[in-house]
């Protein structure tokens, strides 16, 4: 592994590494399986079973499992940890907190609101289609789910450009043959941080290394001794090299399995079909948004064929603020990530002109962010409450409620001097 760790030093002009004849051969002669080359496909039916019929309530602010459950999934895995922490939360639980994000990574299972409660639900029709997929065919999908879609912001983490696939690439050359020893607890420190130890995890679920854990003392979570890189590991993940250095493979806005496929098929002829994620079309009728800014807000309703750009400026309208300033909606998608849709004079697409509101990925109660004025950085809450059928007597916005008094947008200097003096 000497030569990829000097590769991965030349990042910037890399000589891609080739597989060898043995490492071939061992993804030739690989079978796939529930338990082969790791537990993912077990741990992975595990939590759809877990969230089957009717699902579970997760947490408001970063929709994560609640510390009520996390006991039961944990004893339920091939990997189940010990902890001694007081309050646990998800991520200390790092299986779970690495299934939980191909969960909501693949589409199979999303956020829907029920009033002021948020439920991780199982999405039917992507359930369908993982239903119909053979184990090979599973596998490699849930990596992709993983490497290529899986953004760490699910997790309420930062939104990470590289991706988890940079992030292991970036790891395995800091795995000595012999292993990678952790004598002490803060040793543990620079895999927690990077690449994560929800991925370290994956990696283990997915067979491509191995994990000694110890009992932890008390007041500390999971406890690692060493980690140990295995031969499916080597092979698979220089193979997958050149994709994770050159960054070929980035976020779309729209999901669609299969980038993983043409690199992998010659090795395994049984990957023919990818999952399905269908895609929500546009959804028409009168939308009713709850706009809220300080202690301020305003319902408003919008035709769907409207623009996010006509809502922007009946938010404006409603709230008695000027047109001068540039702007930017955010919301998170059904994977979890944040999408951002911003002023048509900005230099990065899409833009709020070309986005009908009957595009947006909404059902009642979710939430976007509308940030006016990057000096000034208003942010005014928007929350869909309905989407009511289409009505031919409402063909422009319409205020519907006024409640409060809207900030003022601009202060004179007479009242930065009254402010001053109080």
């Amino acid at each position: 592994m000497e030569d990829l760790f000097a590769r991965l030093e030349r990042t910037f002009n890399p000589e891609l590494p080739s597989l060898t004849e043995s490492q071939q051969q061992l993804l030739q002669e690989l079978s796939i399986d529930e338990n082969q080359p790791g537990t993912i496909l077990h741990d992975f039916q595990t939590l759809i079973e877990f969230l089957q019929p009717n699902g579970v309530e997760v947490s408001s602010v970063n929709n994560l499992l609640p510390l009520k459950v996390l006991s039961e999934v944990n004893s339920r895995l091939s990997h189940p940890i010990e902890t001694k922490l007081k309050r646990p939360v998800q991520k200390s639980y790092p299986y779970i907190n690495g299934l939980y994000l191909l969960l909501r990574s693949s589409g199979i299972a999303q956020i829907r609101s029920e009033g002021k409660k948020q439920i991780l639900l199982l999405d039917t029709a992507t359930l369908e289609s993982w239903s119909n997929l053979n184990p090979t065919e599973r596998y490699f999908n849930l990596l992709e789910a993983w490497l290529i879609w899986g953004n760490n912001e699910i997790l309420g983490e930062h939104q990470d450009s590289f991706g988890n696939l940079f992030r292991c690439i970036q790891l395995w050359p800091r795995v000595p043959d012999k292993g990678l020893k952790f004598p002490k607890y803060e040793d543990q420190h620079n895999i927690s941080y990077y690449p994560g130890l929800h991925n370290v995890a994956l990696l283990e679920l997915f067979g491509l290394l191995s994990i000694k854990q110890v009992k932890p003392q008390e007041g500390k979570g999971w406890r690692i001794t060493s980690l140990q890189r295995l031969p499916f590991g080597d092979a698979l993940l220089q193979l997958l090299f050149p994709l994770g250095i050159r960054g070929e493979l980035q976020d779309d806005i729209n999901v669609n399995f299969g980038k993983l496929q043409s690199h992998l098929q010659p090795f395994f002829p049984e990957l023919e079909h990818n999952l399905f994620v269908p895609q929500q079309g546009f959804t028409d009728g009168i939308y009713i948004f709850k706009v809220s800014i300080s202690h301020a807000w305003r319902r408003i309703a919008i035709p769907a064929k409207k623009t996010l750009g006509w809502l922007a400026e009946t938010i404006l309208d409603a709230f008695d603020f000027d047109y001068d300033h540039l702007y930017e909606f955010s919301y998170k998608d059904r994977f979890g990530r944040t999408i951002k849709i911003g002023h048509p004079y900005m230099e990065t697409p899409p833009f709020a002109d070309q986005v009908q509101i009957g595009d947006l990925p909404l059902e009642p109660g979710a939430k976007i962010t509308y940030l006016y004025d990057f000096g000034d950085n208003w942010k005014f809450d928007v929350q869909l409450e309905a989407i009511n059928q289409p009505d031919n007597k409402i063909k422009k916005p319409k205020i519907l409620e006024v409640h409060g008094n809207a900030p003022q947008q601009y202060w004179s200097e007479d009242e930065d001097e009254e402010n001053e003096a109080e």
